[in-house]
């Protein structure tokens, strides 16, 4: 089904010349074959050259423009349509290497919302919308690349809950909304990679963004004037910078989707094959060193060994990659409030599995911190209750001696003398 709003004669023209008027700050360098403009304001205390950042409120529609070439005369594409994937990712490397147990974190204290939504109705010369119920931050559509055409898109994540705590005043971490565009292959799939763009955001709560852009610019305002052209000026709306493809992008356009490579960096993988996921996942600098190394041989490097020599990001990473084959796999419930209704009516509890791949209570406690977005750090200890109500300090010796597959109902208490918590299994 086409999602093409009929509009008057008026809303085009005023569409062109309201483009234009958006777009002259920006056009003067701008070489760019595809254009996207977010349309919000960004913030006039970023300074120069940064890059720009641009403030949201959650859950609010925000339209992004796809600009062609018969408005701005910069792109040439023969296809009837193109396709464009809209995703919210991390802007700070560090958890990019961490997406999937960040994302995994929110899923559980958010069970059934998603973090990137499409706002149907008000979306203008879209086809086929779709958002990926495995993929949280992630929506894609079809647009005619010589017609109007215009995306909303709703945030539902805000920026502090990706922060280790949580009590108010924390400083919330950037975002990056990318749009990656695609045209159709000689099989007619649309996996031939044309453009990708960017902008960096803040996601606030309901009416956050607004309190915030007013706040910089009294911050600014009260600069003399030698200091705010230190400044970049706040513009109306927010032009998406060209930018790298995302990793999975480079899958999409080199393997058809039933034979794309896996994230993961597996024990049967060969020297080139973890040649090829080093390069794949942005450690090249690491190529060399690890030249004649199979996947099998990384993999059983010690965590301290690889914090060491690559950095936690590294090591996070081939962490995630040893969950393919965990050695243990335990479910948990989150035990809910007295009086609290399921978190699925009529469904019962829901249990998420944590997969562990190494038998010790450092890793269990690493698992249950993601599920809580908390540091590990802050889970001071870990008791299991035995059925006649005593409370056993678990230890590395009682976690290998769990059994596959059972089953815990898992609660919190504060600890009163530290800033941490109490984590108990039943």
């Amino acid at each position: 089904m086409l999602f093409c709003h009929s509009q008057p004669e008026s809303y085009h023209q005023h569409s062109a010349s309201y483009i234009r008027e958006a777009l002259a700050p920006f056009l003067q360098n701008e070489e760019a074959r595809l254009m996207y403009i977010l349309c919000a304001a960004t913030s006039p205390a970023v300074k120069q050259p940064d890059e720009t950042l641009t403030y949201l409120n959650q859950g609010q529609s925000y339209e992004i423009r796809m600009l062609n070439r018969k408005l701005v005369e910069y792109t040439d594409i023969s296809s009837k349509y193109v396709k464009s994937i809209v995703r919210v990712v991390f802007h700070d490397r560090r958890l990019q290497y961490m997406e999937h147990q960040q994302l995994e974190g929110w899923r559980w204290n958010r069970p059934g919302d998603r973090i990137l939504d499409i706002d149907i109705p008000l979306s203008v010369g879209i086809l086929e919308p779709r958002s990926d119920p495995l993929h949280l931050n992630t929506i894609e559509f079809l647009w005619d690349p010589v017609k109007n055409a215009s995306v909303f898109i709703q945030v539902n994540c805000i920026s502090t809950e990706f922060t280790p705590r949580k009590h108010g005043g924390e400083k919330g971490v950037p975002f990056r909304i990318q749009v990656d565009t695609f045209t159709t292959n000689e099989q007619g799939e649309y996996m031939e990679h044309i453009h990708s763009s960017s902008c960096q955001v803040k996601v606030f709560k309901p009416k956050g963004a607004d309190r915030k852009l007013k706040t910089d610019k009294e911050k600014i305002e009260k600069k003399t004037i030698q200091d705010r052209e230190k400044y970049q000026p706040s513009h109306e709306t927010t032009l998406l910078k060209e930018c790298s493809p995302w990793p999975d992008v480079l899958n999409l356009t080199t393997h058809s989707s039933c034979s794309t490579p896996s994230p993961h960096l597996l024990p049967s993988s060969s020297p080139q094959d973890t040649q090829q996921w080093l390069h794949r996942h942005r450690f090249s600098p690491f190529s060399r060193l690890f030249s004649s190394f199979s996947g099998a041989d990384l993999l059983r490097m010690s965590r301290e060994d690889l914090i060491q020599i690559c950095g936690p990001v590294l090591q996070s990473l081939l962490t995630y990659s040893r969950s393919v084959q965990p050695r243990l796999t335990i479910y948990v419930c989150q035990q809910q409030a007295r009086n609290q209704p399921p978190i699925k009516p009529g469904d019962g509890d829901i249990y998420h599995a944590l997969y562990l791949e190494e038998l010790t209570l450092l890793d269990l406690s690493e698992k249950i911190a993601i599920l809580y977005s908390i540091t590990p750090q802050q889970i001071t200890r870990i008791y299991r209750q035995k059925p006649t109500g005593i409370h056993v300090l678990v230890c590395d010796e009682m976690v290998q001696n769990f059994r596959e597959e059972t089953s815990f109902i898992i609660s919190t208490i504060r600890d009163e003398n530290t800033d941490g918590y109490h984590v108990v299994l039943k």
